[in-house]
């Protein structure tokens, strides 16, 4: 048989309001830590991770592009070398009209 003690049952009551008031302090501190730091985040003016990932992206698209006219380029001197060899090579034999 179980006897009931109401100092025990009043204590029990009280430490399990103070746990839900806690509970609540928490909450609401959390939410005012975020906010004064979204704040701070803000007046520092950076990026958000969407916005440097969407840079990033367009920047190795870039340098993918400028890889890509490099090699066009070097490409394109490497033909106009061998053909100003060339008219070379022609103007230098006997009977050429240059000679």
């Amino acid at each position: 048989m179980q006897t009931k003690n109401k100092f025990l049952d009043d204590m029990s009551q009280l430490v399990t309001n103070a746990m839900g008031v806690a509970q609540g302090a928490r909450d609401e501190a959390q939410g005012a830590m975020k906010s004064l730091v979204d704040r701070i985040l803000a007046d520092r003016n950076l990026v958000t991770r969407e916005e440097f990932e969407a840079v990033r992206a367009m920047a190795q698209k870039a340098r993918e592009e400028n890889d890509a006219l490099s090699a066009r380029i070097t490409a394109l001197e490497s033909r106009l070398q061998g053909a100003a060899h060339e008219v070379q090579s022609q103007d230098e034999w006997p009977g050429s009209p240059g000679a």
